[in-house]
Formats: C-alpha cells, structure tokens, sequence
C-alpha cells in the first residue's frame, strides 16, 4: 500500500513538472482566429444560410454537435464533408456613442460581421443538406450565412517581451479602438477589438499595433471636468496649456492582427496594463 502511494505521489509530480515545463502558445488559438469576426465594405454572398436544424419545433438557437438544415445539396455542387463557414450580419443595439468620432468611423468601416461557428456536412440531398456544428461560436439561428470554408491566415506571435510604458510613436500608420467585439466599450488582455486601418492604410494579417491614450483630449473615453491633467481644484494646477498634444502619452497595451479588410482590423489583445476604452489609439509597431 505504501508503495503505491508513494508511486502516486511521483506520477503526481512528474505531471506538474510537464505542466510547468510547457512553451508558451506561438500562434492564436483556432476560436480566437475563427469566432473573432470582421467589420467589412465587402459582405460575404448572401446565397447560401440556415434554414432549420433538428428539432426546430422546440428549438430556437443551435449549438455544438447540434444538426442543421442548409439550402444546399447535390444540384448545388455540395458534398458530404464540405465545411461552411457560419456568420451573421450585427448592428450596435443602442445609438450612444462613446467617443466623438465612433458611428462616423464604424460607417467608414463597413459592417460588422460576427463568426457564428463552422459546420461539416453530413448528408446531401437534392436542394438540401444536414450539416453538424462542429465549431461553436455562439448560437445558431435560421437565416445565418454560410460560405464555404477557407483557412485563415493564422500570425505568429512576437518573442514575449515586457511591455515598456516609455517607448516612442513609432511614425507609422496611427488609428483609433472603434468598438469591441459584441459592440462592448471596454476591452482588456484576451478580448476582440476592431480598428479603423485596414489594408488599403498597410495595415496586414500579423501587424503588432501599440495601444495607447492621450492625456486630457476630452473626446476619447468617460467624461471628465476639462483639464483634469494639469489643473484639479484643491488639488493643485501646472501654469500653462498643458494638453494631450504636448504631454507623455499613456502605453495601455498591444495587439495582433488577426483578420483585415479594407479599413478595418481585427484585433486580438495580447497584453493590457489597464482597461482599454473604445477611442483609445493605435499605431503600427
């Protein structure tokens, strides 16, 4: 008996010992490049979507493993083992801005699309075929798109360096944190984040932006008194206009390109000192 404990006991710490001994990720994870979505000038065909699934007189929404019904079959072109990409045109919910440029810009770059998931074709019929979700985004709803499956680009990450709080503009292309992924207003390490600089400004696929904030600018994030940075009654002032365009700018983070059009980004936060507000800014590394 006491053999095996302390047989257990070993194994125990071998399997911690190859837990802590694991590199890193080099790359996105599958669901970051494949569930992140897109905003576009250019929106996927409309030809192809979710009719029904399994189920459907009790079921609303479909998920992981779940069957559903596409308007495709054998007369199509489809085959058994075709995979489809599943989307779903979003709009932003409620009218209020965060920051004073954020609807004119969203305008600018497209519409937003978000990844619903990808499913796997099962069984082909004529005009018809039943399609398993074999990556589950979010639920899946009659009328989503679907277009066949092409394979992301997939970036590498850069070696892990500390972020440094000091460093320079880079003098390449400068943008701005427009919204979230899910239309949300604050992002941090982890999360999706669309960007106004797409291909047509240079930006691409593996682009490393620096996040960052101005000091004072009054348009950017959560309202505050007017020059709050450099002037608090009861807590003292600096003489003199010091403003965002001659103070230090505040480094909050960094993130990768994942997915690009025409003057958006998809960007995927990889490292975040504080809360990032949509209207922070961005540049090229």
């Amino acid at each position: 008996m006491m053999r095996r404990i302390v047989y257990l006991i070993v194994a125990m710490g071998l399997t911690s010992g190859l837990h802590a001994q694991q590199a890193p990720p080099t790359t996105p994870r599958d669901r970051d490049i494949y569930c992140a979505g897109t905003v576009t000038r250019t929106p996927p065909p409309k030809d192809t979507f979710i009719i029904s699934g399994f189920e459907s007189a009790v079921k609303t929404n479909f998920t992981q493993g779940d069957l559903v019904f596409i308007n495709r079959g054998s007369s199509q072109g489809v085959q058994v083992g075709a995979e489809f990409l599943v989307s779903r045109h979003v709009q932003e919910p409620s009218a209020q801005k965060w920051f004073s440029w954020q609807s004119g810009l969203m305008r600018a770059m497209g519409e937003t699309w978000a990844d619903i998931g990808r499913i796997r074709v099962m069984h082909v019929d004529e005009d018809t075929s039943t399609a398993q979700i074999v990556q589950f985004c979010e639920q899946m709803h009659r009328g989503d798109i679907a277009r066949p499956f092409t394979a992301r680009p997939v970036p590498n990450y850069k070696p892990a360096t500390k972020l440094d709080i000091f460093a320079p503009p880079s003098g390449k292309e400068m943008a701005m944190v427009v919204t979230t992924r899910d239309f949300g207003q604050t992002a941090a390490r982890g999360r999706i984040v669309y960007v106004n600089l797409g291909s047509e400004q240079g930006a691409r696929v593996g682009n490393y932006y620096r996040i960052f904030r101005y000091q004072g600018d009054r348009h950017s994030f959560v309202y505050q008194p007017p020059a709050t940075q450099r002037a608090l009654v009861g807590y003292g002032s600096a003489p003199g206009n010091w403003n965002w365009e001659n103070l230090p700018r505040e480094i909050l983070g960094e993130g990768i390109v994942l997915n690009i059009s025409q003057n958006a980004s998809t960007v995927l936060v990889t490292e975040s000192l504080k809360e990032i507000y949509a209207g922070d800014y961005v540049e090229i590394e």
